[in-house]
């Protein structure tokens, strides 16, 4: 049985991480069919498919998913 490898996390440049405060969020696409979201701040991480990814990113391209002010 082959090894899945270690999940390789990247924060966004729009991310404007401050070591007082590193609230990011970290993705990972390096495992092929899965990309891992990460918390910056509890380390918790959710799986998702590619497909479910690629669905999510449409939707907030367009602001589906805009924050009310």
């Amino acid at each position: 049985m082959t090894a899945l490898p270690e999940f390789e996390f990247r924060t966004s440049t729009a991310c404007s991480y401050d070591n007082s405060d590193p609230r990011c969020v970290e993705v990972a696409t390096n495992r092929p069919g899965t990309v891992a979201v990460r918390s910056s701040i509890t380390g918790k991480t959710v799986e998702f498919t590619t497909a479910e990814w690629t669905d999510f990113l449409t939707g907030a391209k367009v602001g589906e998913f805009d924050v009310e002010p």
